[in-house]
């Protein structure tokens, strides 16, 4: 289920936050729109539609189709989502080879129930996913000159700052969307999952694929993003709080010193006579 990480309404007001009216969960800051949806797994009619849609005429046990997760960037219009389709549409791109399991080739399937099937496709549903972006329009802002905008990952030396991740901030919003799984005829399992947490400072999500194929391979894959927050919270109780307060204030100077004790043979300045 999605949580608010034990955050009181103190803590939401002191970061500048609002929960996101009942309906959906998730909640707004410093501009952010965070929401996420979990539904229950597709029917058979339409996971039909999706293999028509993908070409393929496989899919994992369980497909979460409806279930989703995005974050809006409001000013910008700037969109980060995360949903099943575009995962599988990664897994089609990469027709990575079958894993070879002995096992595997009395395997039964959803869409061949009563046959022996040759495994000539990447059962395991392996995807180089790693979330999907857009840019939707703001009527009440231009994004550019000529109203258009693109989006483009670059390569990078700076690093996640795990620190951040690690302070005692309270969570104001935490959930784990699962999009697709498929215990891969009792033989291990492959899962597509993402998380997001919420903090005062900064959002940061995990996509993680895990795949684990009994006796023969495990396999994972990664998709961090971290946005930190710049600037003061907006609400003027968070000033009382010098733990919140210390992660924004600029370091002005900073000294490392370490403390060294040189005993002297003929008398230690720590020496106490009884």
């Amino acid at each position: 289920m999605a949580v608010w990480g034990g955050a009181s309404e103190s803590d939401l007001k002191a970061a500048g936050a609002e929960a996101l009216p009942d309906g959906p969960s998730g909640v707004r800051l410093r501009g952010w729109h965070i929401e996420s949806s979990r539904r229950p797994i597709l029917n058979s009619l339409a996971l039909q539609e999706w293999e028509e849609k993908l070409g393929t005429s496989h899919l994992p046990e369980m497909v979460f189709g409806e279930s989703s997760l995005y974050l809006l960037h409001e000013d910008s219009g700037l969109k980060l989502h995360f949903n099943a389709f575009d995962a599988l549409k990664g897994w089609k791109r990469e027709p990575l080879p079958p894993v070879e399991v002995p096992a595997a080739a009395k395997w039964k399937f959803r869409s061949k129930p009563f046959q022996q099937v040759i495994l000539d496709y990447d059962y395991t549903f392996t995807t180089p996913y790693c979330g999907s972006e857009a840019i939707e329009p703001n009527p009440e802002k231009a994004i550019s000159e000529d109203g258009c905008c693109s989006l483009c990952w670059e390569d990078c030396d700076e690093r996640i700052d795990l620190a951040a991740l690690s302070s005692k901030e309270p969570i104001l919003f935490y959930d784990e969307v699962v999009l697709y799984e498929d215990e891969l005829a009792d033989n291990g399992v492959s899962l597509l999952t993402v998380k997001v947490r919420v903090m005062p400072s900064c959002w940061f999500l995990l996509l993680r694929f895990w795949l684990r194929v009994d006796g023969v391979l495990m396999r994972l894959r990664d998709t961090r993003v971290y946005c930190a927050f710049k600037g003061f919270p907006s609400d003027s109780a968070s000033y009382g709080d010098p733990n919140l307060i210390s992660q924004r204030l600029p370091v002005i100077a900073h000294k490392t010193q370490r403390l060294k004790v040189s005993r002297c043979p003929e008398k230690s300045p720590f020496h106490r006579a009884a």
